[in-house]
């Protein structure tokens, strides 16, 4: 019985672990970007383009998700890798870029 319990135990155990690796929240765009993003993102500080800027994102729009997404994570340009935060994930990059381009999409 006590072996049973132990693997009972273990089991629900593992789940659970599971179920919190899985049904954590998505990364937050907009709160990434306010900390990491919108100092020259807002601003066009070193030729950055504007979040909304239709035309400055429309040329780089024409490049691609994929590659939007590996300036943004490996740097451009004036831009560092991860705009200088080298924390984020690239996940949390990615959302980043996607809440940049939410309006012009």
């Amino acid at each position: 019985m006590k072996k049973l319990t132990a693997t009972l135990t273990l089991l629900a155990g593992a789940a659970a672990l599971t179920f919190a690796a899985t049904a954590q929240a998505e990364p937050d765009g907009e709160a990434i970007y306010n900390q990491a993003c919108m100092a020259c993102h807002m601003t066009g500080a070193a030729g950055a383009p504007i979040k909304g800027d239709e035309a400055a994102w429309s040329e780089r729009l024409e490049q691609g998700m994929d590659t939007l997404y590996a300036h943004s994570i490996d740097g451009i340009g004036a831009m560092p890798p991860k705009g200088g935060h080298m924390n984020l994930s690239d996940e949390e990059v990615k959302a980043a870029v996607d809440f940049m381009l939410e309006p012009v999409l």
